[in-house]
């Protein structure tokens, strides 16, 4: 099978004939990258490195909110860029630009024919609605201005949601993506970061412009949340979302569990990377914690999240030996 037939397959409950994808859909964080440079890997280019080491790809077509060279950078990690009404408007000229949907168009062009081949599959990220606001307001004035500026809150996300359906529109012109996943971290390692009311308010009405539009182009609707996800999923659901990634099994995931409780559900991710920088023997398991959802469908193995540096070369050798041996296990 071709990587994209395997991928298409597993997030539609069909087993593979070979094995099941092996895919790293965040890849590898800069550090870790520049840390198998110095231990002997030849190049610190992701697309280099996928080749290099036989994984299966998953390419990743954003469309672009934000013209940083006209905004004003955060001053900090979680700094906010706007505080007021009055700092949006002065911003909003360069959001949701058409040159950010025509860069996606370009660059979906450019894949298109590697794609109808088979050679990768494709997942278009976008902004969420959690995402966004805070991305401007920054992160501790992001909870505040659900109380103190809701009307801005609503307009914000109001105006990402006519921006990503435009560049929805004009990528599945070109091509139609294999999964579609909005970026949005709303939850920490004790659970969501809002409550099911501010969710139902502020979230919800903006997936249920979106999402619909998607499934009808028989594209997988996954969220992007970090942290301990358990709660979110039933409101996922109500707004039609079809699967959640990364699963971090710091954060209490346990993949098993969701899989009993939702047998339908999709998930990416959840191979834990802590035990990436330990031996062989606490690699091997992890796999075998995550063989029996693997046999099960509608979950793509992956770790639950960037590779850290901690893991070395010769480590992710034997991390990669193991992911294709339990890949071609759960397809038997």
């Amino acid at each position: 099978m071709t990587p994209r037939e395997r991928f298409t397959a597993t997030l539609n409950f069909i087993k593979p004939d070979d094995r099941l994808p092996m895919i790293e859909w965040a890849a590898w964080w800069d550090k870790t990258t520049e840390r198998w440079f110095n231990e002997g890997l030849h190049t610190t280019d992701r697309d280099a490195i996928v080749k290099y080491f036989g994984l299966d790809d998953l390419l990743t077509i954003m469309i672009p909110v934000k013209d940083w060279d006209n905004i004003p950078a955060p001053a900090y990690h979680g700094a906010p860029v706007i505080r007021n009404e009055a700092e949006y408007d002065a911003i909003r000229p360069y959001l949701f630009t058409d040159k950010n949907i025509e860069d996606a168009i370009e660059y979906s062009r450019k894949i298109k024919a590697g794609h109808d081949r088979g050679d990768y599959s494709i997942r278009i990220w976008l902004d969420g609605n959690f995402w966004f606001p805070r991305s401007l307001f920054g992160i501790e004035e992001h909870f505040y201005a659900f109380y103190d500026y809701p009307e801005l809150m609503h307009r914000m996300n109001n105006d990402l949601a006519e921006h990503n359906l435009r560049g929805l529109e004009a990528i599945f012109s070109v091509l139609k993506p294999d999964m579609a996943g909005f970026a949005e971290d709303m939850s920490y390692n004790h659970g969501s970061m809002l409550s099911y009311d501010m969710y139902k308010e502020f979230i919800m009405p903006y997936y249920n412009k979106i999402i619909p539009y998607i499934k009808s182009h028989g594209v997988k609707v996954f969220i992007d949340s970090d942290g301990k996800v358990d709660e979110l999923i039933p409101w996922l659901l109500e707004a039609g979302a079809e699967g959640l990634y990364p699963l971090e099994r710091q954060a209490g995931v346990d993949i098993a569990a969701l899989r009993e409780k939702y047998p339908d559900f999709l998930m990416l991710g959840g191979y834990d990377k802590m035990v990436m920088s330990k031996d062989e023997s606490a690699m091997k398991a992890e796999f075998e914690r995550l063989l029996p959802v693997m046999k099960k469908g509608g979950y793509v193995p992956s770790v639950d999240h960037q590779t850290p540096p901690g893991v070395s070369l010769e480590n992710y050798r034997i991390y990669l030996k193991l992911f294709e041996e339990y890949c071609y296990r759960a397809a038997e």
